[in-house]
């Protein structure tokens, strides 16, 4: 591992990013714990959040199963490819663990796939899609602003009481209270999504004019702790309705959700 000027850390490669952690870290799999670390690392394989690497003795090694693969990781260097057997459960692929011809930074640690464990823990809260990245905050705060919504000239909320989130990297985002959502627009769908920083989130169409645009709200019947005011509130895509924010069109954002 190496710094530069800014004092980034990097793998020797110069590959990923790498920064030390200071969390309790657990990936649980088939009820059993098969990490557990107080000292992660966090390793930014591509610019937009962090992956969890565990130092090998934190690892229940005796629950890894060789598939005989050496593969190039987007980390840099080698890692060995390993399934995860716990009990009847076999996972394959779950685990990556760094020996020989891995870079230096990540040598002597495992990268287990987040998608394959059943569930992590940061401390002890449950954490969904992602690790937290420690560069991204969010914040939530009651405002005054009147913010109108909507679709095709037809206004479907209406509201001088919005919550505003304001999330590293993206648009704030207008939250509003139900009463003054026209909610007989708004059909229940079976989308539902889940963000690290938010929690679970339920998705609306918007039927208008006999057209029904689907997944365009959405809202956070029970968030985190970071994000509890928004709980109840509804959401809608800036980029996908037409915004008023004071009297003012506000001009849509340009964002991957667009």
């Amino acid at each position: 591992m190496h710094e530069d000027a800014t004092g980034d850390r990097w793998t020797d490669d110069g590959a990923a990013r790498v920064e030390r952690g200071a969390k309790r870290v657990r990936a649980q799999l088939a009820g059993t714990f098969v990490a557990d670390t107080t000292r992660p690392l966090l390793v930014w394989e591509h610019p937009h959040y962090p992956t969890y690497y565990v130092p090998e003795a934190d690892v229940r090694l005796d629950l890894l199963r060789a598939e005989g693969e050496s593969r190039s990781t987007p980390a840099g260097g080698h890692a060995e490819a390993h399934g995860l057997a716990v009990g009847e459960r076999i996972v394959p692929g779950a685990a990556h663990w760094y020996r020989d011809g891995a870079a230096d930074a990540l040598r002597g640690y495992v990268r287990l796939d987040w998608g394959a464990m059943d569930a992590w823990f940061e401390e002890d809260e449950q954490v969904f899609v992602h690790p937290r990245d420690p560069y991204k905050r969010v914040d939530v705060l009651q405002s005054s602003r009147h913010v109108q919504i909507a679709v095709e000239g037809i206004t479907i909320a209406d509201s001088h009481q919005p919550r505003i989130l304001f999330e590293t990297g993206l648009p704030p985002r207008y939250y509003l209270p139900k009463p003054d959502v026209a909610m007989s627009c708004l059909e229940p769908t079976d989308t539902v999504t889940r963000c690290p920083y938010k929690g679970t989130a339920s998705y609306y169409a918007v039927k208008v004019q006999g057209t029904r645009r689907p997944d365009l709200a959405w809202w956070y019947p029970a968030p985190t702790w970071e994000s509890a005011l928004i709980a109840g509130y509804v959401c809608f895509y800036d980029e996908r309705v037409e915004v008023t924010v004071d009297g003012v069109r506000q001009v849509p954002p340009d964002t991957p959700f667009a």
